[in-house]
C-alpha cells in the first residue's frame, strides 16, 4: 500500500499552509482527510472552494448534510460517514434518519428526508443518469429545479473525497472516532 502523508499547517508544501491555517481556525484541529489532500494545494484548494459553494446552496443544513451523508454510504466511504455522522446532529437532522441512512435503509417517517436521500442515491447509483421520473418525485416532495444541481454539487463534493479516503485510507480522527461505520455486509477490515 502506497502511503500518504497526513500534513498540518507547519509542514505540509508551502502553498497547502494557508488553507490548513483556515481549516485550522475554524474547527479547531486539521482534518486528516484536508491533511492528505494538502499533498495536491490544488485537490485541497478545489475540495475547499466546493465546500465553502455547498455551504451557500438553499438546501436546509440538515438536509445538505444528509445529501453529504449518503453520498459518503454508497460510496462506502468510512472516513466520510463517520465524519458526516456527527456533523449531520450538529445540524439537527434527527438520529432515527442518520442511522436509516447508515443503515442503508428508508428514512420511514419523514417523507421529504426519505425522498431526499433516495434522489442522492440514485445520482450516485446511476452516475447521473436519473430519469425523468425520479426527478419529477423529487420535485413533488418539495424540492426545486435548483435542489436538483445542489444535490449534484453535494455529491461531486464527496465523491472527491470519498475517492481519496478510499485511496489514502485515511485514518478517522479522533474526534469521529465514536461514530465510526463499516458498510452493511461488509464487516470490520
Amino acid at each position: 500500500m502506497t502511503k500518504f502523508n497526513i500534513y498540518d499547517e507547519t509542514n505540509a508544501p508551502a502553498a497547502s499552509r494557508p488553507l490548513l491555517e483556515k481549516s485550522k481556525a475554524a474547527y479547531g484541529a486539521v482534518p486528516n482527510l484536508l491533511g492528505e489532500l494538502a499533498e495536491s494545494p490544488a485537490a485541497l484548494e478545489g475540495y475547499m472552494a466546493l465546500s465553502g459553494i455547498y455551504v451557500k446552496s438553499s438546501l436546509a443544513p440538515a438536509e445538505k448534510h444528509l445529501v453529504l451523508l449518503t453520498a459518503s454510504v454508497e460510496n462506502e466511504c468510512r472516513y466520510c460517514v463517520a465524519a458526516h455522522t456527527g456533523l449531520a446532529k450538529g445540524a439537527g437532522l434527527p438520529g432515527h434518519a442518520i442511522m436509516a441512512v447508515r443503515d442503508d435503509e428508508e428514512i420511514e417517517d419523514d417523507d421529504r428526508l426519505e425522498s431526499l436521500r433516495d434522489f442522492t442515491r440514485q445520482i450516485v447509483v446511476k452516475r447521473g443518469q436519473v430519469s425523468e421520473k425520479e426527478v419529477d418525485a423529487f420535485l413533488a416532495a418539495g424540492f426545486t429545479k435548483a435542489n436538483v444541481f445542489e444535490v449534484i454539487l453535494g455529491v461531486a463534493m464527496k465523491t472527491l473525497s470519498n475517492y481519496a479516503n478510499h485511496i489514502a485510507e485515511t485514518p478517522v480522527d479522533g474526534s469521529f472516532a465514536i461514530n465510526k461505520w463499516t458498510p452493511p455486509g461488509k464487516g470490520q477490515g
